[in-house]
């Protein structure tokens, strides 16, 4: 948390929260006409945005009726920062004052904004020949790249040189309606556990026409009143990377609707499409580096980014990156569709910590990544050359404090009340969905035409109000088609003069008040999507019936239904119109008592899911995988020099009084050979036994042994060789401390708490591997379990084979067993282990380094027997720790008067390096110290 607030957050997401608008102070409605605009900005005629958003002709407005037949009452706050809000009351006209750019978008039915002019120094004002705007285009124009100027410049993006750029003020910053507002709002939500923050993206409008002095002016206006750093891309890149390859080509794949290859192009890496998002990816890349502060906190959001973090990370090696899909991510099966698909999975993986919003997600992630790179994909995440990246699940959530406010304003209740007056003996079933395909809003039509064909007595009594979103114009056409012809036929067959059945608003006719009152009057909230990431609208509406307590209705492919806490709601298969009609009755005939159940049940989830929750938990694991995972290449590692009289090392020991000694086994104190672990006859050799006991012999010596080996076997012999000595193992389930002088201790078991049940089914899982997989085997031991799966030739061809298997058993694994029994599994060369989560060396040794050092089997049962040391007090005063526990080393880093030295050969954060062959050279030397 500590970093949080001492580093910049650089927030990458596609667009800005906020969007440029030109804005006109002039009432009187003279001098609009005389200033010289860009092209692509155009006038806009005064509207009632009520009437104006009518478009399907497929039912009344409720806005228009509420409004016409609304009792006189005092006007409502107005709420400036609502996104939905063209107005703002009952009697509130369009908002005035502001006419947005054409946005790069397409809104739908989307009502022209009312522009007042206001008086202005214009060139006519000041003798000059008044210029005329451009005609006016429309938005699917504007997007045109032939309509666009060629010679566009995008120059890299300045910085804070240009303090003394001119300002424009007829241009003013406000909120988009296009950026990611879920984020926008959990960042802000943590307030100052976040002190410096950055937004990087790209404007929500056209921006070719810019000029280069405008450009300067609006970057500087963006960084000192926004945090914010505009990404410059030209209008042909947007059109490709945004409608063309996210919207035509990732966004269905992702949603498990693999696009019709002649119709879309479907093999877009070798088209201008997929070069348009890379493109746009590289300029995120180059602002992002060029602002680069060091300790930054990268966070890339979505999938339109996927490229951007092995981007900063081949310009930036060391920098601190997180990447979050907010969308679902499919199965290997889809995801192989995608003729880009190892670029985009290669881009992924240069973050330390790729989060989704479920666990199914993270599972795909980890199988497609195994099957299409051939890499090592594990429970905790992907084994790289020379590096590891975390997986992780990590859903998002809402500001409830934000949403209770809004909750409270009076215009909340206005609504709510003529709602009432207005749905007096009617039920409302509320939805809220993206005009696309995969949002199922034409399967959820479909199933309320069921639902009153195969229910009369619901004729008259329910309303479907369904609020739509616009979407690219591409995918809004099919859906919007679709979707009219169902609900004109619904309408057709069950409408009288008094009631209709569906009800379709737009974004644009309504505010979040409104949107709040509906949500508060509702009497069920429907969704039926057919994939979804998060359907974070459940939250909304469940936090909205606080009182009332109504039912949520919930398709099984969205990413909330996966957690416990939803399987309250009534679940349905929005493919099965007949399922989801009955389940929408069950619904509305729910009784009070058992909708108060599962409101609470739901509520619970919503609470301890928080927007607060999701960003500290992102940002402090990317922080905690980057330093876990981030280690210093071996050939910049030190060489222990020989411990011998003029050592620093050896000086520091020599001053000490108690001393700590920890020294790996298995490949620190002799080279480790599968094949020997099943040998009973295994032991330490004479030489190694005798210079452990040498050093444990010095009573300011305490040497404990690290091993993965189970007690039983091996470790009961090196027991009775080295009486004096402490052993932690199978990695950390067991310990014996070192005794007293003339004492013996015995071993302790440390997870005897964590029920073993587990073991059985996985060994039995393990059988069907063994089996296919030549020469491995497995050892059961007292508190885990270790697969090995190649102890040959390590230059085999077949080695590649056995590595995928033991990918597959450990995903098979964890998805079985690992969250239910709180398990672990930590990968090596050639073995697994499967053990507790509470187990490890780390955790073991935390318990010797305690001033009343490790448990015993006296001690075992009291209270504080695996407490850890809150203090951080020791009673030694020199450590020193040989082996390859890379967690371990790193932790005792931070101990003072350490000394850390890895027998890896590979990347590491000790202090020391060392080969194995020369650990028991070493320790003479340090018997002679």
């Amino acid at each position: 948390m500590a970093s949080l607030r001492t580093n910049r957050v650089v927030i990458a997401s596609l667009f800005l929260p906020q969007g440029t608008v030109y804005y006109d102070d002039d009432r009187s409605g003279s001098a609009i006409d005389d200033v010289e605009l860009p092209q692509s900005v155009t006038k806009a005629t005064p509207l009632n945005a009520a009437k104006a958003a009518q478009r399907l002709n497929t039912s009344f407005s409720i806005v228009d009726d509420l409004t016409k037949s609304a009792t006189p009452m005092a006007s409502p706050v107005e709420d400036k920062s609502n996104p939905f809000s063209l107005f703002t009351s009952p009697r509130l006209g369009p908002q005035q004052g502001v006419r947005p750019l054409p946005s790069r978008l397409p809104v739908l039915n989307a009502a022209s904004a009312a522009v007042v002019p206001a008086p202005l120094r214009t060139p006519a004002a000041e003798g000059a020949a008044p210029r005329k705007p451009a005609r006016r285009m429309s938005r699917s124009a504007s997007r045109s790249t032939s309509l666009r100027r060629s010679s566009s410049v995008v120059r890299p993006t300045p910085r804070l040189g240009f303090l003394n750029a001119p300002h424009y003020t007829p241009w003013q910053i406000e909120a988009s309606s296009h950026g990611n507002t879920g984020l926008f709002n959990a960042v802000n939500s943590v307030g100052d556990v976040i002190q410096r923050k950055l937004w990087v993206g790209i404007i929500d409008s056209p921006t070719d026409d810019f000029s280069e002095d405008l450009r300067v002016d609006l970057e500087l206006k963006y960084q000192s009143e926004h945090d914010s750093l505009p990404v410059w891309i030209t209008d042909a890149e947007f059109a490709g990377c945004y409608d063309g390859y996210c919207h035509q080509v990732l966004w269905p794949t992702l949603h498990y609707a693999v696009p019709d290859a002649p119709k879309t192009r479907l093999n877009l890496y070798d088209s201008k499409s997929f070069d348009h998002y890379t493109a746009v990816n590289r300029k995120f890349a180059e602002a992002i580096v060029s602002g680069y502060q060091e300790g930054d906190i990268i966070m890339v959001n979505d999938y339109h980014l996927m490229l951007l973090p092995q981007l900063i990370r081949e310009r930036i090696p060391n920098a601190t990156i997180g990447f979050f899909l907010h969308v679902t991510f499919p199965s290997s099966e889809i995801f192989r569709c995608l003729a880009a698909r190892q670029h985009l999975l290669r881009g992924m993986l240069g973050a330390d910590l790729i989060a989704f919003q479920t666990y199914n997600h993270m599972r795909h992630f980890r199988q497609t990544v195994h099957r299409i790179l051939s890499l090592e994909a594990v429970p905790k995440g992907i084994q790289l050359e020379n590096s590891f990246v975390d997986v992780q699940a990590l859903p998002m959530g809402i500001d409830l404090g934000s949403l209770y406010q809004k909750r409270k304003d009076p215009e909340v209740a206005e609504w709510v009340t003529i709602l009432r007056q207005r749905y007096a003996g009617v039920k409302l079933i509320v939805g809220r969905d993206k005009l696309d395909e995969v949002q199922g809003v034409r399967q959820k039509v479909q199933a309320f035409e069921t639902l009153l064909e195969r229910h009369p007595e619901f004729r008259g009594k329910v309303v479907l109000v369904q609020v739509a979103l616009a979407t690219t114009s591409e995918n809004q056409s099919v859906a919007s088609d679709a979707l009219s012809t169902a609900i004109s036929r619904v309408n057709s067959r069950f409408s009288s003069l008094s009631y209709t059945p569906v009800v379709l608003l737009h974004t644009t006719e309504l505010n979040f008040s409104q949107y709040l009152a509906l949500l508060t009057v509702a009497d069920a909230f429907m969704v039926s999507s057919l994939r979804e990431g998060m359907a974070l609208r459940t939250h909304e509406f469940i936090e909205c019936q606080e009182e009332r307590k109504r039912p949520l209705i919930l398709s099984e492919f969205t990413g909330s239904y996966s957690f416990s806490g939803f399987r309250s709601c009534f679940v349905v298969n929005p493919y099965d119109a007949i399922q989801t009609a009955s389940a929408m009755a069950a619904a509305l005939t729910i009784s009070d008592e058992e909708a108060a159940t599962r409101w609470n049940d739901l509520h619970k989830h919503v609470i301890s899911q928080t927007a607060q929750a999701f960003v500290t938990s992102f940002l402090t694991r990317t922080v905690r995988a980057h330093a876990e995972h981030t280690q210093k290449p071996v050939e910049k590692i030190a060489v222990l020099p020989p411990l011998t009289g003029d050592s620093e090392v050896v000086q520091d020991f020599q001053k000490s009084k108690k001393r700590l000694i920890l020294l790996g086994v298995e490949n620190t104190l002799v080279q480790h050979d599968p094949k020997t672990t099943r040998d009973l006859d295994f032991s330490l050799p004479e030489n190694v036994l005798a210079v452990l006991n040498k050093l444990s012999e010095d009573e300011r010596n305490v040497v404990y042994l690290l091993s993965s080996r189970p007690v039983s076997g091996a470790l009961e012999k090196i027991v009775d060789a080295l009486p004096n000595v402490g052993i932690v193992a199978e990695d950390g389930c067991y310990i014996k401390a070192k005794p007293n002088k003339g004492e013996k201790t015995e071993f302790v078991n440390l997870v005897s708490n964590v029920s073993t049940q587990w073991k059985k089914p996985c060994i039995d899982l393990l059988h069907y591997y063994t089996e296919r997989t030549p020469g491995s085997f497995i050892e059961e031991r007292g508190a885990s379990i270790r697969w090995r799966y190649w102890p040959g030739n390590p230059d085999d061809s077949e080695l590649a084979w056995a590595r995928r298997q033991a990918a597959e058993a450990q995903n098979h694994i964890w998805d079985s067993f690992g969250e239910k029994f709180g398990l672990r599994i930590v990968p090596a060369t050639r073995s697994f282990l499967v053990l507790p989560q509470s187990a490890s060396r780390q955790s073991a040794v935390e318990l010797i380094l305690r001033p009343e050092g490790p448990p015993t089997p006296e001690t075992i049962n009291s209270p504080s027997a695996l407490s850890p040391n809150p203090s951080g007090e020791t009673p030694y005063d020199f450590v020193i720790a040989i082996g390859n526990e890379e967690r371990l080393l790193s932790r005792l880093n931070g101990v003072p008067n350490s000394v850390t030295v890895s027998t890896n050969p590979r990347n590491s954060n000790a202090k020391w390096r060392l080969e194995q062959k020369n650990v028991l050279e070493q320790l003479e030397n340090l018997t002679k110290a």
